[in-house]
């Protein structure tokens, strides 16, 4: 095997290392600040005079205002909860969240770079009126999407689905290899390694051949796989490169918001999404949980545009002078009449529209045979696991593949604690035996499937930036299905046996972590 190609020293271990390192000093300043607050309170709470008094009315404020919120009904309870055991902290820390201290610019931010280009795209003419007569739903899920951002429906797109990270990883080689123009790529993770260190080499020789090569990872990287401002190595070699919404520290609601999409685009003529990082153990070049199953698609053709521009969004947030157009104009379709329609879309955890979760939904509810699910966590809210368990109760058969080793066994407990209703309603559930499942698939009817990546948990659903690719009638839809197939072949099925029969900490993990599920 060649060298691997790094740019950053590896990252050194030990308590030593760890007391001097930047994590350290941010946690260490978080938690002073926190000590201060504390050390306020406390002196409130001795030296005004009915401060006691003030508590209980600003705790009775607090728990009307959370009555009339537009909280969906699971994270009121958790609030609840909260409040009921630490009745003043409980409020002021539910408080501190609504009044979203430190990312009021982020979200101004955003909303002003989706206003600016909510016209960006034009709806391709004809294609929303050849779905006319269609009871498949998909021209009102177009209507719905739109309502939040640019995300026309596309026809001349030819879709390729990837079962595995190695398959995604071939792919995106080849495809670097040929770009003449731009490159963009946007993800959650990114980790110095084989994987990446191939795909560095091949930006970096783009880069210096002309090409615009851009890299976006968030910010969250800096703390658990690359050095703090890895982007400025980048740029050494060529490569323009940003890290989203960076840690700092300062005390904020803000990190919880994460860029968790993973998207790369090509002359604005291919496009890769899907659950796939950038970070060895997506390809199995490494074992972390066994083995690793991911997915993803590529795009070539006409619906590149829509990532183009989510891209460009995203990078674009903190540019004093933003820039679409000439990103937009490259492309072209050269697949005109291929079969089927796709919609790439986003969510974003800033706006009041759950898109991820609607779509979601959507599909559930309007399979007549089926609806196959992947998934690496099940966190459901009231209401999608109600759309779920109605799903199975009126026939339709519904059936989701988790992880069989887990990568957080606190989330995994959480999932344990839907199984037993899930069942009842005839929901069937498998863990994948071999290792750890991360893709996010939906596929059903043989007719619709989304591939992105968006889990079944309140992260992705509610305080995620995510992106997917919809598709209605593509001919790759038979392949999802195929795959889900084989890997089904690859699992136990859970049971009312297998759960009388689980481990006891994972039962009480489950049920303590409950109450705090929408906080995950």
């Amino acid at each position: 095997m060649s060298e691997i190609l790094r740019l950053a020293e590896p990252r050194k271990k030990g308590l030593l290392h760890l007391l001097f390192s930047r994590f350290f000093v941010i946690v260490l300043l978080i938690l002073l600040q926190v000590a201060l607050y504390v050390f306020l309170y406390g002196w409130l709470n001795t030296w005004i005079p009915f401060f006691s008094v003030l508590k209980v009315i600003f705790t009775v404020i607090v728990v009307i205002y959370l009555f009339n919120s537009s909280m969906d009904f699971s994270g009121k309870l958790t609030w609840m909860f909260i409040i009921a055991i630490l009745p003043v902290t409980g409020a002021m820390f539910y408080f501190f969240t609504r009044m979203n201290l430190g990312h009021r610019k982020i979200t101004r931010l955003v909303d002003n770079t989706i206003n600016r280009t909510r016209n960006a795209i034009l709806q391709p003419v004809g294609v929303l009126e050849s779905l006319s007569g269609d009871s498949s739903g998909t021209a009102d899920l177009v209507k719905y999407l739109n309502r939040s951002n640019c995300f026309p429906i596309y026809n001349n797109t030819d879709v390729t689905f990837f079962p595995s990270g190695e398959a995604k990883f071939a792919a995106l080689l080849e495809e670097l290899k040929k770009a003449e123009k731009f490159i963009f790529l946007e993800y959650f993770i990114i980790a110095e390694g084989y994987m990446w260190g191939k795909i560095l080499e091949v930006l970096i020789e783009k880069a210096a051949a002309g090409v615009d090569v851009r890299v976006l990872y968030d910010g969250m990287c800096e703390i658990s796989t690359l050095p703090p401002s890895y982007f400025k190595l980048l740029r050494e070699k060529g490569i323009k490169a940003k890290a989203f919404s960076p840690i700092k520290p300062i005390v904020s609601t803000h990190y919880n918001y994460r860029d968790h999409r993973k998207i790369l685009v090509i002359d604005g003529k291919v496009a890769i999404n899907g659950g796939v990082n950038l970070a060895d153990e997506y390809i199995n070049q490494i074992e972390r949980f066994g083995h690793w199953k991911d997915a993803a698609v590529m795009l070539k053709g006409d619906a590149v545009k829509s990532f183009t521009l989510m891209f460009l969004q995203m990078w674009n947030i903190d540019e004093k002078i933003p820039l679409y157009t000439p990103w937009l104009k490259d492309g072209g379709s050269v697949h005109k009449g291929t079969e089927g329609y796709v919609i790439p879309y986003g969510d974003s955890p800033l706006d009041d529209m759950l898109v991820g979760e609607t779509v979601y939904m959507d599909i559930i509810n309007r399979a007549t045979e089926y609806v196959h699910i992947m998934t690496p966590y099940l966190i459901l809210d009231g209401e999608l696991e109600n759309t779920l368990k109605f799903a199975a109760e009126r026939g339709v058969d519904v059936k989701l593949i988790l992880p069989g080793i887990p990568d957080k066994k606190a989330a995994f407990a959480l999932a344990k604690s839907h199984y037993k209703r899930l069942i009842a309603s005839g929901i069937k559930i498998y863990e994948y035996t071999p290792g750890f499942v991360h893709a996010k698939v939906f596929v059903s009817d043989d007719k619709k499937a989304v591939v992105g990546t968006i889990n079944l948990d309140y992260r992705s659903l509610y305080h995620h930036f995510e992106c997917a690719t919809y598709m209605y009638r593509t001919k790759c839809i038979p392949d999802i299905e195929n795959d889900f197939k084989e890997t089904l072949s690859k699992c136990r099925e859970v049971t009312y046996d297998t759960i009388k029969n689980e481990k006891l900490l994972y039962k009480l993990t489950g049920t303590l972590m409950k109450f705090i599920a929408p906080l995950m």
